[in-house]
Formats: structure tokens, C-alpha cells, sequence
């Protein structure tokens, strides 16, 4: 049974540029700094895994896990010693996307910068593409 990292928001983005790479999802330094820091009190897990699930009032709604082996369909994402493994139904939503770690005073979460998504719902925690 796989357990929950965080809690995870998407975002649309429409301002910015985000360059396309050959990686299915980039991360930032802050995200990877945070991956690295909640793997290390568990040893037995061998990186996270992003999925999507249908939920929310808008259709999909990232998932964020910890896993203890890459599965057969998965894609594998290597940036700065941090594994992040996605799902086969979450690969084509997360085509360029950017993934963050942003903390304020009253929230800290993993944001999806996703260039795809057409709609996200007011909370930003699902979204359609």
C-alpha cells in the first residue's frame, strides 16, 4: 500500500514561457530539496510517483506517492539525484510541465506549473486539459 506525500495544487500557466525539454517534468531546485528531504527518513522508497486521478470539480487531480520500485509502464524521470517516477495515464497531462515546492505561512505544497491545462477550479486542486 502506497502512502501520500503532500498535498499537491496545479496550475495553469499562460504568462510565463516554460521551455520544452526532452523530460516529460522538470523540477525546481525547491522541489527537488524537499524530494530529498522527505526520502530520507525512508529508506526503503526509491523515489515518489505522480499519477492522476478523476476528481474535483474540474476532472483530474494530480496524485503524489511514495514508491519502492519503478513499475513496468512508468516513466522515470533522474534530475539532481531525485527520482520521480509518473504513471502511464498521468504522462501525457505532464508533457513540459514544471513541478514546484512552494511554502508560505499558512500552506507548503508540491505546484504542478503545467503549460497543457485549458481549466483549473478556484481551490486549484483539479483541472482539465
Amino acid at each position: 500500500m502506497a502512502s501520500s506525500v503532500v498535498r499537491a495544487t496545479v496550475r495553469a500557466v499562460s504568462k510565463r514561457k516554460i521551455q520544452a525539454t526532452r523530460a516529460a517534468l522538470t523540477l525546481t531546485p525547491s522541489a527537488v530539496h524537499k524530494i530529498k528531504q522527505l526520502l530520507k527518513d525512508k529508506p526503503e522508497h526509491v523515489g515518489v510517483k505522480v499519477g492522476v486521478r478523476t476528481r474535483g470539480c474540474n476532472g483530474l487531480s494530480y496524485t503524489l506517492e511514495y514508491t519502492k520500485t519503478k513499475g513496468n509502464s512508468d516513466e522515470e524521470v533522474v534530475q539532481d539525484g531525485v527520482r520521480v517516477f509518473i504513471e502511464k495515464k498521468a504522462q501525457l497531462t505532464l508533457l513540459g510541465t514544471e513541478m514546484d515546492y512552494v511554502e508560505d505561512k499558512l500552506s507548503s505544497e508540491f505546484v504542478f506549473n503545467n503549460p497543457n491545462i485549458k481549466g483549473t477550479c478556484g481551490c486549484g486542486e483539479s483541472f482539465n486539459i
